[in-house]
């Protein structure tokens, strides 16, 4: 990769040229942290206050309506025959809260679901509009926003992101290959890692999310999206549900044996059974305040008895979330006395 292929990929992924260019390359530790990993993404994106990735949303409302088909995997509440409220948050990536949606930095877009149960229980889902994900770990995860923060235009060549990408093809074409879209109602979002469903016969499988926009996708090319406005999908998906709901078929993708379950950079076959499990209707806009935004907090571990996880990373997750949650809250307080984090 050249110096300006570097740069570009820096730059579209939300970094700013003063914090590249002050940012020092950082030998990560053998196993990182929850809290070091959040720490290195304010190193690429900035310390906002905001969450530290996926920080410019959208909060929408809606209906889950199970598929009769899941309840042969899972005995999960929200997958049998009631239909569930839901609670829906699409967004841009990075942490920075002013990302312009049009930016190529932005994708992969985000989609967080809270299905709230009729007995006031929940469940969540958090995926993005990629099949796959950088890294197999964490720790490779912190390695590559330490190059991010570390590249730059007075950066020395190969530049940190260079040298990372050069040995690491999977998070390469992750960067590389990211499709744009025209809303947010209009593209495919997959869950990041594995999950074991248990169906009411005590029969287990391995699934991975996937939700299918019911009008197909809409993508625009790269000379299109630079003629969109700075907050076009935020825009569009209001006019959007003011005028009708949009909906998503959500489906398990069921693995077979030799599929990788505890590295979520690998994408099973798109030729891998797919098992319906409900349509996703989003209706209407929530309230979006700023007060909303920071208390609605999303977590890979809420689940409900008939789905654990089977990917190490979603533990990982989990406790590196509110660590996030922790300092959106303190900084909408003012500033405070820092609290010692695990």
């Amino acid at each position: 990769m050249n110096s300006s292929t570097t740069l570009g990929v820096a730059l579209a992924l939300g970094v700013s040229t003063s914090a590249v260019a002050s940012a020092e390359p950082v030998d990560p530790p053998a196993h990182a942290s929850p809290a070091q990993l959040v720490d290195a993404l304010h190193a690429a994106f900035g310390q906002h206050h905001v969450r530290a990735v996926h920080a410019k949303g959208l909060i929408l409302e809606g209906t889950f309506i199970p598929d009769p088909h899941a309840r042969a995997l899972t005995k999960a509440a929200h997958l049998q025959h009631t239909a569930s409220k839901v609670v829906v948050r699409f967004s841009d990536f990075t942490g920075l809260p002013d990302i312009p949606d049009n930016a190529g930095g932005a994708n992969p877009r985000g989609l967080a679901i809270r299905f709230i149960l009729p007995d006031g229980t929940s469940t969540d889902i958090v995926g993005h509009s990629f099949d796959g994900f950088p890294t197999e770990n964490p720790d490779q995860f912190r390695e590559l926003l330490l190059a991010i923060a570390a590249s730059g235009p007075t950066a020395a060549k190969p530049t940190a992101l260079d040298q990372f990408l050069g040995t690491h093809p999977i998070a390469k074409t992750f960067l590389t290959t990211q499709k744009t879209p025209a809303s947010y109602a209009t593209i495919g979002y997959f869950g990041v890692n594995a999950f074991q469903f248990t169906n009411g016969a005590g029969k287990k499988h391995f699934v991975r999310y996937q939700f299918v926009p019911v009008t197909g996708e809409s993508l625009l090319t790269q000379d299109e999206a630079a003629k969109k406005g700075p907050s076009y999908l935020a825009e569009e998906v209001r006019a959007r549900v003011a005028a009708h709901p949009f909906a998503f078929d959500m489906y398990a993708q069921v693995s077979e044996p030799g599929d990788k379950i505890e590295d979520p950079s690998i994408a099973w076959p798109h030729a891998r059974r797919r098992v319906a499990l409900g349509r996703l209707t989003v209706e209407r806009l929530a309230s979006n305040t700023p007060e909303q935004d920071r208390a609605l907090a999303f977590s890979p571990t809420n689940l409900v008895d008939g789905i654990a996880p089977a990917d190490p990373m979603i533990t990982f997750r989990a406790h590196a979330y509110p660590i996030s949650v922790q300092e959106r809250q303190v900084g909408a307080a003012g500033p405070t006395t820092a609290t010692a984090r695990p």
